[in-house]
């Protein structure tokens, strides 16, 4: 699906049923805030965004616990369902991301290109692991733009199945 097309229909679903969306990026740094903005009335549902791309700011802005971090790591299902949380005392729905870009960073059990994604809707929320397809061109940015078109693509069926 073409990312206007994903992204209109994001707004469509949000603004009909007047909900909220924020996002607490880590590894995506900004791009699904990026993404969703790209769209115009994009302010009627965008209510607070998030770069979380430390554990300090995980803790501070999203009361993600620092057993969490200690225990899973920031780069777990654990985390990103935390960073949904703490949205979540926020807003009406919300997506988060906590990954690996590389090239630094990666174990064999958290390979580069692996981000959870967490999405959620009052107490409703869904982690997804996902590697990303980009991984082989080493390229950030790529690896970036296809989380993003990834993760987004999954909040539009997240948000169809949840509030239709």
């Amino acid at each position: 699906m073409e990312k206007y097309e994903v992204l209109n229909r994001i707004k469509k679903i949000l603004t009909d049923k007047k909900l909220s969306l924020s996002t607490a990026e880590s590894c995506t740094g900004g791009l699904i805030s990026s993404y969703l903005t790209d769209v115009s009335g994009s302010s009627a549902f965008i209510f607070q965004n998030f770069v979380t791309y430390s554990n300090e700011a995980k803790m501070k802005y999203l009361n993600v616990k620092a057993e969490t971090l200690e225990k899973y790591g920031a780069v777990s299902e654990q985390t990103a369902r935390e960073m949904s949380e703490g949205l979540l005392k926020l807003t009406d729905c919300s997506i988060a991301t906590t990954g690996i870009l590389g090239p630094t960073g990666y174990t064999k059990e958290k390979p580069i290109g692996l981000v959870y994604i967490s999405l959620g809707f009052r107490d409703n929320i869904k982690v997804i692991k996902y590697i990303s397809k980009a991984v082989s061109t080493k390229d950030r940015y790529l690896i970036k733009k296809d989380i993003v078109e990834y993760a987004l693509y999954e909040l539009l069926k997240y948000l169809e199945n949840t509030l239709n």
